[in-house]
């Protein structure tokens, strides 16, 4: 390759032809199909650089047909060259690596083509497989799934996708176990797929943005495993991207974990709060509302209505800041009741009598159930905030054992890629293999 340099750094174009056996990226697996090493390689980048290339491509037979007249060896060297190295399948399989490395090149072209002129729509010059994964158990068949719909589309690329919130916190779509993601990492290069990982705050965007940005033509999602009543009031992942995906194909693969979803967080706290707070949120309601009644029976008089809602509402905030949701909504439907029986004309039963009345008990209701809510979303996140710092800080010292030990070394070969990368962009190489 020294020559070539040379003759490239003084300005000359090269045309030349290379053999595919040749190329140092399908060496291996020329010597495992045709049993013949091949010590004379061409470093890939060299022929990847060229400004353009040419497959010459020719069917076994033909090739075959040639050699038989005489054409490519002299006479006494036909029958053995036929018989070992030019075999039909030797031939056919060397072809269809020619066709697979041009096709990654012209993929690369393609790429730069949309991003020099701001094209994001999808063009399905070639079948991609983005699969989604969340970290959960699912991963696994969501994995062997998407490679068995790239595998019926000969040539395809299987991607699999993490997104990762962007303001460190695990939600309810992304919370990954990191190992579950390790070990589905693995799972997907074994099959001959990459692995990647993004961030954003909506996961469903965040989706579609990457799709788009490969050139996706399917993607495959697991299907939701939150609960009905969940679903009603906000619409989860799988609908949302199958809304914006456009030509871009989704899959919705059911799997086990859905099924179990429901039962599985049933069994374990997803409680906002603690529970000794909650016990103790249920028990100021329990006791907080019956003392406050009566000391407000003690001075109807003196206090107006509307001094009673805000008093009870009080209440209500009080027991949410304690024990969180479900205690203050008790607190809520309670208060209310005891406002509408003892307070609210007229009294001593459970009627009401005046719009302005029925509008206030809503108010305070409604007022009562957003706050305990907010305090419990807070209580939440709050936890999950100390999970991902805890993560964060494993994370953290791994990274730091492993650029100890081989700090010195993954500097120098950056260095190396970095120059290599500079050296090609510098020069212009027309090549036809």
């Amino acid at each position: 390759m020294a020559g070539l340099e040379e003759i490239l750094d003084a300005g000359i174009d090269v045309v030349s032809t290379v053999n595919v056996q040749h190329l140092e990226s399908v060496n291996d697996v020329v010597e495992q199909i045709t049993g013949v090493p091949q010590r004379e390689t061409v470093p890939d980048e060299v022929v990847r650089r060229a400004e353009q290339v040419e497959l010459v491509d020719m069917a076994p037979e033909a090739l075959r047909r040639r050699m038989a007249h005489g054409n490519v060896y002299a006479p006494e060297k036909i029958d053995a060259a036929l018989g070992n190295y030019f075999r039909v399948g030797n031939l056919t399989a060397l072809r269809e690596l020619a066709l697979l490395w041009l096709a990654d090149k012209v993929d690369d072209q393609l790429d730069r083509y949309r991003a020099d002129h701001g094209i994001r729509g999808t063009w399905q010059a070639r079948e991609r497989v983005v699969v989604a994964l969340t970290g959960g158990a699912e991963g696994d068949t969501l994995i062997r799934r998407a490679a068995r719909i790239a595998d019926r589309a000969r040539g395809a690329d299987l991607l699999a996708l993490h997104v990762a919130r962007s303001d460190g916190l695990t939600g309810r779509f992304t919370a990954g176990a990191p190992a579950n993601l390790t070990r589905q990492r693995s799972l997907v290069e074994s099959l001959g797929g990459s692995y990647h990982q993004v961030v954003g705050t909506n996961v469903p965007d965040a989706l579609l943005e990457f799709a788009r940005g490969v050139n996706a033509t399917q993607l495959v999602l697991g299907a939701s495993r939150r609960g009905r009543l969940a679903q009603v009031f906000a619409r989860g992942v799988g609908v949302t991207v199958t809304a914006g995906s456009g030509p871009i194909d989704v899959h919705l693969v059911s799997h086990e974990e859905a099924a179990r979803g429901h039962r599985r967080r049933a069994g374990r706290n997803t409680w906002g709060v603690p529970a000794a707070r909650r016990a103790a949120g249920f028990a100021l309601a329990a006791a907080g509302l019956p003392l406050l009644t009566l000391l407000l029976l003690r001075l109807r008089g003196d206090v107006s209505l509307n001094s009673d809602i805000l008093l009870f509402q009080a209440a209500v905030v009080g027991v949410a800041l304690v024990g969180g949701l479900y205690p203050a909504l008790v607190a809520a439907v309670a208060g209310m009741l005891l406002l509408n029986f003892y307070f609210t004309p007229p009294t001593g039963t459970f009627t009401v009598y005046g719009a302005e009345s029925m509008l206030q008990l809503a108010v305070f209701v409604v007022v009562g159930i957003t706050v305990s809510t907010i305090v419990d979303v807070t209580a939440r996140r709050g936890r999950e905030a100390a999970r991902a710092r805890a993560d964060a800080q494993v994370l953290s010292t791994l990274a730091g054992d492993i650029l100890r030990g081989d700090g010195g070394d993954a500097r120098r070969a950056g260095a190396v890629r970095c120059t290599a990368s500079w050296n090609a962009s510098a020069r212009r190489t027309r090549a036809r293999p």
